[in-house]
């Protein structure tokens, strides 16, 4: 695809993919629990989230949490200590839901019955770039109107798609420099 970067980062260049970028975005605005999963108040948090209704134990064992009920019970109780694996386990399954709870709410947001989300691309940092490999970046600024396919992906946490929907959906409307923004120091919006 033209305006793809074959090789980021050859002259010093930093930054993230603008799809990562929007997704830690994203992230951030779900919500998460804020304390660790290592401290018993964050393992305890995610376990209530994922067992207080049947909905949320389907999603969870959907999500990839296969531990029988006797062994939920004695992580709630105290009794035993998930393992590593299982702590893993319980927090892909925590992130899953949690994104799957939130996204009708994030479209109801970022959609605004059409009137979209203004949208901050932040450039890529060149401060390591020496000065004649350096390209004129400004910040820009753009009212994103289409977030489903966006929100879709990152709630799927498929990365490709994001990728490919936040490309063609978002920054393509950049007009022709939109490749100069594939890769960024931070995207910025609110919903």
């Amino acid at each position: 695809m033209p305006e793809r970067n074959i090789d980021f980062g050859k002259f010093g260049a930093r930054g993230i993919k603008g799809h990562e970028a929007v997704a830690r975005q994203l992230d951030a605005l779900a919500g998460f629990i804020a304390t660790p999963i290592t401290q018993r108040r964050g393992l305890l948090a995610r376990l209530h989230y994922l067992t207080r209704t049947d909905h949320a134990r389907e999603a969870a064992r959907e999500a990839g949490l296969t531990v029988t009920d006797r062994t939920l019970k004695a992580w709630l109780d105290g009794k035993r200590d998930p393992s590593r694996k299982n702590l893993q386990a319980i927090e892909t399954a925590y992130r899953m839901v949690r994104r799957q709870n939130v996204v009708r709410y994030l479209l109801a947001r970022l959609n605004r019955a059409g009137r979209g989300t203004r949208v901050e691309f932040h450039p890529l940092n060149q401060s390591q770039v020496s000065r004649p490999h350096q390209r004129a970046l400004s910040f820009r600024t753009l009212n994103v109107r289409h977030w489903d396919r966006i929100v879709e992906a990152w709630a799927n946490d498929d990365d490709e798609a994001l990728d490919e929907a936040w490309v063609n959906d978002a920054a393509v409307d950049l007009g022709s420099e939109w490749g100069q923004y594939e890769y960024v120091t931070n995207v910025g919006f609110a919903a």
